[in-house]
């Protein structure tokens, strides 16, 4: 990514929400060439807030629905014969994953921005957007026991084990668990929410891995590995039990916002 527009990670305490919780994962990347009309299919298959134009080595710009609406649609223009290039946003503004959401709300107020493309060791992993920061139920402290299974290629390698969900959102989860997970691990977390008897089964992936830095509410937690964990892909049904749950937390005031 280019230099000045970066900004260089820094260690947040995992007892805030940071920026991976709320993104939107995976970011779609085209040259400056491609046609509009091109462009607006990909945004359409992909079903992405925006893409990512990399014009030249160093040159960066984003496109987003509004672009196409405003400066070509609104213009009269043919999107066929019109390059990305000529209808990109710039300068385009990044913030590493592990941010919190309160820098990356700091940069969109000082720079007008409506989303900033998410890195990771300065290689883009995903989108947030205002509408992220606004509607998003931030992570919600709890302590939930969960198996979790770390999967392979071969079945017969694939093995459970239990854990503890201390942090928990529609999008992901803190587990801490006394068996250390590889980072970029394929995990099946089950588990039920509390106050429910229907259980959960959500893919995921394991962003990042290590000695817990949050303290354990309970003594038995001491000790633990610390596993950041993205969830993969939810079914509707899920998605809107995590996202009602993560919202008690919440002041009535916010949720009616």
């Amino acid at each position: 990514m280019p230099g000045p527009e970066e900004r260089p990670p820094t260690t947040t305490s995992t007892q805030s929400t940071v920026v991976a919780h709320m993104m939107t994962p995976g970011v779609v990347q085209v040259p400056g060439d491609v046609s509009v009309s091109e462009a607006a299919l990909m945004l359409e298959r992909e079903q992405a807030p925006c893409l990512l134009v990399k014009d030249t080595d160093d040159q960066f710009g984003v496109m987003t629905p509004h672009d196409i609406v405003k400066k070509v649609v609104a213009q009269g223009l043919e999107p066929h014969e019109i390059e990305v290039r000529t209808i990109m946003t710039r300068p385009v503004q990044f913030i590493e994953y592990d941010q919190a959401l309160e820098e990356a709300a700091t940069i969109m107020v000082a720079t007008g921005a409506s989303l900033l493309i998410v890195t990771k060791q300065n290689q883009p992993v995903g989108v947030l957007t205002a509408h992220n920061l606004m509607l998003t139920p931030p992570r919600r402290a709890t302590q939930i026991p969960t198996v979790i299974t770390v999967m392979g290629d071969d079945p017969s390698l694939q093995h459970a084990h239990n854990a503890v969900i201390s942090q928990l959102s529609h999008l992901g989860s803190l587990v801490h668990s006394k068996t250390h997970i590889a980072t970029k691990s394929r995990v099946v977390l089950a588990f039920s929410l509390p106050g429910q008897n229907t259980p959960l089964t959500i893919h995921g992936k394991v962003l990042s891995s290590g000695a817990s830095s949050v303290p354990p509410i309970e003594p038995s937690g001491e000790g633990m590995s610390a596993s950041e964990i993205q969830f993969i892909d939810p079914s509707d049904a899920n998605l809107a039990r995590l996202k009602a749950w993560a919202l008690q937390a919440l002041p009535a005031s916010s949720q009616s916002e």
